[in-house]
């Protein structure tokens, strides 16, 4: 069977050209999926050091120093949302300030966050029982070490937690939450 003069056939710089198109938006599509995927395993950069973070009350708003202490009377201990969104408190002294750090409130047991009982002038977990004393410091186990701290800053008003490097004050050691 013969070929006709006046058949189309496409030359090979056009087949080329739609190669191309083809590859190209096959590629952009591909590329397009890709990227999200990959950056989902990528790990967040960490913050620089030293980063605080502005403590949140339970619904999610900035807690200032003044609006703290008009609504928490001296000797109250309330949890804020504090490093990494963890559950931590804040202190009112005596002298109607805050105290300058908060104690995170999650057992160093079993991760249970830890409630302040106010009879026993102390914090008492209520997955196993560990107790630590007002400053968050391990007075009977099975919790092997204290509550974490963090220090309470003012930033514009705000109450900031920063993370706690130096030397534990309740131990006298390095902090093992670094």
């Amino acid at each position: 069977m013969a070929v006709a003069d006046d058949t189309f056939v496409p030359d090979m710089s056009r087949r080329v050209a739609l190669n191309y198109i083809i590859l190209g938006s096959a590629g952009t599509v591909v590329l397009g999926l890709a990227v999200p995927y990959i950056a989902f395993f990528v790990p967040k950069a960490a913050g620089g050091s030293g980063a605080g973070v502005v403590a949140r009350d339970a619904v999610g708003q900035d807690i200032t120093f003044d609006g703290w202490l008009s609504t928490h009377s001296p000797g109250s201990r309330e949890l804020a949302e504090g490093l990494k969104g963890d559950a931590t408190y804040l202190t009112v002294k005596q002298d109607r300030t805050i105290q300058d750090f908060g104690i995170v409130a999650v057992c160093t047991h079993l991760g249970c966050v830890v409630p302040w009982n106010k009879a026993e002038n102390k914090f008492i977990c209520p997955c196993h029982g560990s107790q630590y004393d007002a400053n968050g410091m391990v007075v009977r186990g099975p919790a092997p070490l204290s509550l974490a701290l963090s220090h309470v800053e003012n930033a514009d008003g705000k109450v900031v937690f920063k993370p706690w490097t130096e030397t534990d004050f309740r131990t006298g050691e390095n902090p093992w939450w670094k």
